[in-house]
């Protein structure tokens, strides 16, 4: 599975930005679909998943951030709200074409095929 991530940019803090990532091949409704940013604190830090009947979120995340997707379009957004400085970082997609179980939705390890990073600053 080959990805393709685009829709980071710059905002400034309480903004928003929608980013997309598209994925070749089918089977796409099975996939697990997650995505992970890299910081200036944290590599590969879990920020949110999809899958058939369960979504997952950072706690940090929560409540500001929606994961959404497309099967049709074989694509995975990631809808940011009320953005922080600290949301500044490298955001990956990852799909897995397992299910995976709620536990280890978070887990970077779990997932198989990884797209570029799009980069996403947060101005204060």
């Amino acid at each position: 599975v080959q990805l393709q991530a685009s829709g980071g940019g710059l905002v400034q803090a309480g903004g928003s930005l929608r980013l997309s990532c598209v994925a070749s091949g089918g089977g796409f409704g099975r996939y697990t679909a997650g995505w992970f940013r890299n910081t200036p604190e944290k590599e590969r830090e879990f920020v949110a998943a999809v899958r058939t009947s369960a979504v997952k979120y950072a706690d940090s995340v929560k409540y500001r951030f929606s994961i959404s997707r497309d099967i049709a379009k074989n694509t995975v957004y990631l809808q940011m709200n009320s953005l922080k400085p600290e949301d500044t970082g490298d955001y990956y997609c990852a799909v897995e074409p397992r299910g995976l179980i709620s536990s280890r939705m978070s887990a970077a390890e779990e997932y198989g095929s990884w797209g570029q990073g799009t980069q996403v600053t947060v101005s204060s």
